[in-house]
């Protein structure tokens, strides 16, 4: 099923403007090159909405073949589709949550300004798991300068309705931008949001607590109900499906 669905997304020169003619695909990403070794980039600088910042996995690198968008969105077009990040508290510690971070790239508005937010724990192929925390609200959003053969990239944040309190385990988190207004605003019709990769981690905090190839899709549009982005039918390398560009805001002990 999943090769049948996914057959035509894998194809670069499709352009964006084909893609809104059919049914559009999951993801949009350029050919990788999986037996590159892998180093992880040193700590560095997270987005500035990511603030206090518990964690983040790391800058998108759109020079690197094995960049990838992830299909992130709730639009007139695609509704729905959400990638889950993961993120582990370490033994011992507790964090408090008050917030999620992605780095999307669009070509829709964020419009009206809001998304969704989901925090889950025990997450597997074909199960969600338990669900921690979940809710809607403003996003805040920012450029990062980034481009992505030719979807620019935004950080987008938002604030939980109350905070969250996490022990030593491993969660999966969410944020869904929209873009809903059909009466104002064209390009909720036609347009899409992806959620960025990161290949090296570049400027993570606390990127070791990512764990390796475990982001997942669960898209009521596509017809997936969390499915891994590693499984082989849908095409992404090693790589391309290893870590995800988002971060937990938040205070506690992560050491």
């Amino acid at each position: 099923m999943k090769t049948t669905l996914l057959a035509a997304a894998f194809v670069v020169a499709l352009t964006l403007s084909a893609m809104a003619a059919q049914k559009p695909a999951p993801s949009l990403h350029l050919a990788g090159n999986p037996d590159e070794p892998y180093k992880m980039a040193p700590a560095g600088t997270p987005p500035a909405l990511c603030d206090p910042c518990l964690f983040y996995g790391g800058d998108l690198n759109p020079l690197d073949p094995n960049a990838a968008g992830l299909s992130d969105e709730n639009t007139l077009l695609v509704f729905g589709s959400s990638t889950y990040g993961n993120f582990n508290v370490p033994s011992g510690a507790t964090v408090n949550v008050t917030g999620i971070l992605f780095n999307v790239q669009a070509d829709a508005n964020f419009d009206p300004v809001t998304g969704t937010y989901d925090i889950r724990q025990g997450v597997s192929e074909g199960d969600g798991g338990t669900d921690i925390a979940s809710g809607s609200g403003n996003i805040q959003v920012a450029a990062t300068g980034r481009n992505f053969i030719g979807l620019n990239e935004y950080s987008i944040a938002i604030q939980l309705s109350a905070p969250v309190t996490l022990g030593a385990g491993s969660y999966w988190f969410n944020v869904t931008p929209t873009c809903t207004n059909g009466s104002q605003d064209g390009s909720c019709s036609v347009g899409r949001f992806f959620v960025s990769n990161s290949t090296q981690r570049t400027n993570n905090v606390y990127g070791g607590r990512e764990s390796n190839q475990s982001i997942y899709l669960n898209s009521a549009y596509f017809g997936f109900t969390f499915a891994d982005w590693c499984d082989s039918d849908f095409g992404l390398n090693p790589r391309q499906c290893n870590s995800l560009s988002f971060g937990v805001i938040g205070t506690g002990d992560n050491q």
